[in-house]
């Protein structure tokens, strides 16, 4: 049900392409727009993951590094049947972690120092888990897309607005005219938004689901995002929205009506949903 609640949503994502590239050209717009969404897909494909681990300055750790975690990745890529992921670290303080690559044989996995600092190694098994998961669960390449395609559909909304205010698409005969480049420019950002919330919200919970089954615990997951949480709120990590879905806690500031916009459903009900699957025993715990 997750798989094809995403199709569809990445389908509707790459169609409000299409619909701009008709309002603003007709049949050839939405042939050259189709043709953009393909691009901008294989772009993510191919380069996503290179681009965030350098944006953050990520610097790969080996076994004689960072034995502990090494070993902990070690341990549950095992469990997972996939390959020993990359391993980076990013000079933060703030405690967080993500994902990405396109594949299992082409996965990294990176973490703060901060999350080395406050979590147990339960919690950085908890933690792991869920990364793990979203890998296992080809998570990362549907988010880099969706995340990739709303940025190319916030982007042509504003020129497409500007463009109608000083007159493109003016003329009544033109595909849908000035009115229907407004519309457009304006609803079309607006629902790419909505579309990438519902796409990270959906993998975040299947990923803490798998993460908890991976790792046979969900308590360790929970007792993590607790702190993980609390300390992102004091001391948010200075990320870029365009990156923001990739963490496992919302790494921005999510107070007030910012919180009904945020990549993350809300940690409280993902530590309910944790502490259900612990209590009903959905989970053998170890």
């Amino acid at each position: 049900m997750s798989f094809l609640k995403t199709t569809l949503l990445l389908g509707l994502m790459t169609g409000l392409l299409m619909v701009i590239g008709g309002l603003i050209g007709g049949r050839h717009g939405v042939v050259i727009f189709f043709v953009i969404a393909a691009v901008i897909n294989f772009f993510s494909y191919w380069f996503s993951d290179k681009i965030v681990l350098k944006a953050y300055g990520a610097q790969e750790l080996d076994a004689s590094s960072a034995p502990e975690l090494y070993s902990i990745v070690n341990e549950l890529a095992h469990s997972a049947g996939i390959p020993m992921p990359r391993l980076y670290m990013i000079d933060s303080d703030t405690p967080n972690a993500f994902a990405t690559g396109r594949n299992v044989h082409h996965a990294a996995v990176a973490v703060t120092r901060g999350i080395m600092r406050i979590c147990t190694r339960e919690e950085l098994k908890g933690v792991i888990g869920h990364e793990l998961s979203h890998v296992t669960n080809h998570d990362i390449l549907t988010s880099s897309i969706a995340a990739t395609l709303a940025g190319a559909v916030m982007m042509i909304g504003n020129v497409i607005r500007w463009g109608a205010i000083f007159g493109l698409g003016n003329r009544d005969d033109e595909e849908g005219g000035i009115a229907g480049l407004l519309i457009a420019g304006i609803l079309a950002p607006i629902a790419a938004t909505l579309i990438q919330l519902a796409i990270s919200r959906t993998r975040e919970y299947q990923a803490d689901a798998s993460g908890a089954k991976l790792t046979h615990n969900p308590l360790y997951l929970a007792s993590a995002l607790r702190k993980l949480e609390a300390a992102n709120e004091r001391m948010p990590l200075d990320a870029s929205p365009a990156t923001a879905h990739m963490f496992i806690v919302n790494p921005l500031s999510a107070a007030g009506i910012s919180r009904l916009f945020s990549t993350h459903p809300p940690i409280e009900e993902r530590i309910h949903r944790l502490e259900q699957m612990a209590s009903s025993g959905q989970v053998a715990q170890g």
